[in-house]
This record gives C-alpha cells, structure tokens and sequence, in this order.
C-alpha cells in the first residue's frame, strides 16, 4: 500500500513537472489559489511576468495579483472576472501591469478556472498568466499605420482631385485631358512607389530622377549628385516638376530632336538643403512662352513652397534652364530600407495608342476586382469593338467563366488578396494570351515566370486595348 501511494505521488509530481515545463515553453506562468486557506501558490514564470515573488503566500482575497496590475485597471477587470465566473466559473481577462521604474507599460493576460466540491463549493481556483506586451504593441502599432494610411490616402485623393481640376481649367479637349491627366498620375504613382519601397521614410533625388527620365529619350538625358533622400512631400513634388519639365522637352524643348540634351545637377546647400538645376542644349531655339499652362503654374508656385524654398524658369533661346532650391526641411537622413534603382517609369511594357485600335469580333476576359476600373476597361475594350467576357471580380467567377471561347485576356495580378495565377495557368494551358494589368510596383516584378505584357496601374485604358490588339496580331 505504502509502496502505491509514493508511486502515485511520483507519478503526480513527474505530471506536474511536464506540466510546468509545457507552460514554459508556451511562455505562460501558472497559479494554484486554495479558496479555503486562502493560500496561492506562484510559479517562478508567473512571477517573472507580474513582477512579484513566487511560492505561496496569502492570496488576501486576490489582491496579492491585482496589486501586480495599473490601479486604473484593477477595478474593470475585477468586475469582468466576477461576472465571468458567474457565468461558467471561467474567467480570462487583459490589463496593464503597474508602471515600471522607466515608464514602460507593459500588459499581461490572466485566466482561470474556478473548482468546486461534491457539494458545489468552490474549494479552488487554478489558472495561467501570459505577458502580451508584444501583442499589445503589435496592435498599437497596427492602429498608428491605419490611421497614417488614412491620413496619406486622404491626402492623395485630395491631390489626385486638385490635379484633375487643374489639368481640366487648362486643356480645350477631352483626349488632351486624358493624356496630360495620365502622364502626372502616373508621376505621382512613380514618387509614392518609391517612397512605399523605403517604407515612406524618403525617397532619393537619384532615383526619382531615373524614374521620370531614364527612357524619355535614352542617350539624351543625364542626372548626376550627391545621395539626397527626400520626405514624401518633396519627393512627390520634385517628382511632378520633373515630369513637367521632361514632357515639355519631349514636346517643345530639347528632346523633341534628337540633337537634344538634358542635363541634371545637384548640390547639398550648406543650411542642409540642396538645390536642383535643369538645363537643356542642343534643341530647338526657345522664346518665352505667351500662355502659361498647369505646368508652368505648378513650377513657378506649387514645387518651391512644398520644397520650402523656389524655383526659377529660363526660356533662354539655347534651351530652358530651371532651378530648384529647396530647403533643410525637404531633406530626411538616409532610410534604413533604399530601394534598388528604378526601372525607368515611362517604359511601359505595352504603350498607349496612337491611332484606333480594331478588336472588332474578339472575345476578351476582362478579370478585375476594382468595380470601377472593370467597367473602364469594359466600356474601352467594347469601344473598340471587342465582346467582352465577364468582367470577373473575385477568382471563383473568373474560373468559371474559363469554359467559354476565349481569345485574349486582361488580369489583375490581384483579386482581393488572392491571385490571379490558377487563372493565367488554364489560359497558358489553353494557348490563349493575356496581359497583366498590375497595381504592383516594379519591386512586384511579373506574377510568376509567364512570358506576357505587364501594365502597371494607373493606366490608361488604350494601353490596354492596344495590348490585347498585339497579342492578337
């Protein structure tokens, strides 16, 4: 008999002991309460966690844990613990520990299980402790970059509506709209997606300038400075103004023959800013301007005040020379995360249209989860003659739409977190092209390893049309 009761009691205390070692290694800290004797006792995890001594040593009706957490939060949760071990005599709350000598906060989850007797008398309590500071800051964390991407979202339509309207006050056409409008979006998608690559710390003058210029015309243009990182406001605006100068070289200055050049300097100014100068040889004679477009205006008054500092604009008969001053407050210290250079932002893999696109009689899939976007691309694919099939939203829909006869096909490399591959490899089964139409930046790279035309968003809906009008071919 003797020998069976030290087996058992071996047997508990080994069980015990893995138990132990089990909440360890999950990170947890245990507690034993005896309600009767009013004696808890604390692991040496668990005491780690609440910052109190472990063993046993009176419970004091629970306060020797309530003394571990923030005054402010002892009453909440112990209400919420009684109302839940009233429920089903199981409880699991969350609160702030007492502030630590340095100010830090930190956050701790404890639960527990309420026994009882034969008679229903609650002898007991056993429970668990958890540090969650971690996940606390994660979710800290989580809110501040919704709420900054709220800001910046905001910020951008805002900037998105003011560029509209101040594209379509100083255009006499739709089609002129149109182009002029595509060509600053997509400069500002340019400056935010390299700024989204250093995880929106700043963004390099070298690399804006290579995003904007590097295929405008190759041979023509030269940049050449120190490394400067730009915030995202400067950055965005330095963008712009590059990609005004560069497509009035195209149209009327110095790129437009090709005798032309482009040259681009830069310099770290003393007070901590820099200053950027344009000059353009070898084109066609200049004279000033009579009427001054958006352009001109986003130069002269919009580009020096979000630089915090100026800009001035030459029309000198050998070429148009601008300078950009910018101050301290436009420059941020190197990004812990710089992208690799840019591929040349105006090198897309399909361009827009210069004549009319004929897809008269083809029957294309149009796979796109952004409602709006799927019916641009309906109406421009149907304009120029084509049946379209869909538009699918979500990857269920286009699947089944994959039975039907297919000639070409238009995908987002995205649905709604899920991609588009599953559908792009029946479509290569079946030998029928396809173009991807992407909101990923050039970091995104092709989905997967399929030799097709990629566009990257925003675009301009021709561009796709003359895409599948290639494929086609």
């Amino acid at each position: 008999m003797v020998s069976r009761m030290t087996n058992d009691a071996e047997r508990r205390a080994r069980d015990r002991e893995r138990l132990s070692l089990a909440l360890q290694a999950a990170g947890l800290g245990e507690f034993e309460w005896d309600l009767v004797t009013d004696i808890i006792s604390i692991s040496p995890p668990m005491a780690r966690i609440l910052g109190l001594e472990a063993g046993e040593k009176p419970a004091r009706g629970g306060a020797v844990i309530e003394e571990a957490f923030d005054p402010d939060d002892v009453q909440a949760g112990r209400v919420k613990v009684l109302a839940q071990l009233d429920e089903n005599d199981r409880y699991d709350v969350e609160g702030r520990l007492a502030a630590a000598p340095d100010g830090t906060v930190a956050w701790a989850r404890i639960a527990g299980q309420r026994l009882r007797d034969a008679s229903g008398t609650p002898v007991a309590m056993v429970g668990v402790v958890e540090d969650i500071t971690w996940r606390k800051r994660e979710e800290e964390q989580r809110l501040t970059l919704m709420s900054e991407l709220d800001h910046r979202v905001k910020n951008v339509l805002a900037a998105v509506q003011a560029l509209a309207a101040q594209t379509a006050k100083r255009t006499t056409s739709l089609d002129n709209f149109l182009q002029t409008f595509s060509g600053r979006l997509k400069s500002m998608a340019s400056a935010n997606e390299l700024l989204t690559a250093a995880r929106w710390r700043g963004a390099s003058i070298d690399h804006l300038a290579a995003a904007e210029l590097g295929a405008l015309a190759p041979g023509q243009t030269r940049w050449e400075g120190p490394e400067l990182f730009l915030t995202p406001r400067a950055a965005n605006a330095l963008s712009l103004a590059l990609h005004e100068l560069g497509t009035n070289a195209m149209k009327f200055g110095a790129l437009s023959i090709d005798t032309g050049r482009v040259e681009i300097r830069w310099r770290r100014l003393g007070d901590g800013g820099f200053d950027l100068t344009w000059t353009e040889s070898g084109g066609p004679s200049v004279t000033q301007p009579t009427r001054g477009g958006f352009g001109s205006t986003l130069l002269g008054q919009v580009t020096g005040r979000e630089l915090n500092g100026e800009t001035q604009l030459e029309y000198r008969p050998a070429g148009v020379r601008a300078r950009l001053r910018a101050g301290a407050a436009a420059v941020v210290a190197r990004p812990d995360t710089v992208p690799e250079a840019p591929a040349p932002r105006m090198i897309e893999t399909v361009s827009a249209a210069s004549g009319p696109i004929d897809l008269k009689g083809a029957r294309v899939l149009i796979v796109e989860d952004a409602v709006l976007l799927a019916l641009e691309l309906e109406t421009g694919l149907s304009d120029a003659g084509a049946q379209v099939i869909g538009p699918a939203y979500e990857l269920e829909e286009a699947m089944a739409l994959l039975d039907q006869e297919i000639d070409a096909a238009v995908l987002d490399a995205n649905l709604n977190g899920r991609s588009v591959i599953p559908v792009a490899e029946v479509l290569k089964g079946r030998s029928v092209p396809f173009v991807f139409a992407t909101g990923y930046g050039e970091a995104g790279g092709p989905p997967a390893d399929f030799d097709a035309p990629i566009i990257r968003k925003p675009y301009d809906v021709t561009q796709v049309a003359a895409a599948v009008a290639e494929l086609l071919r």
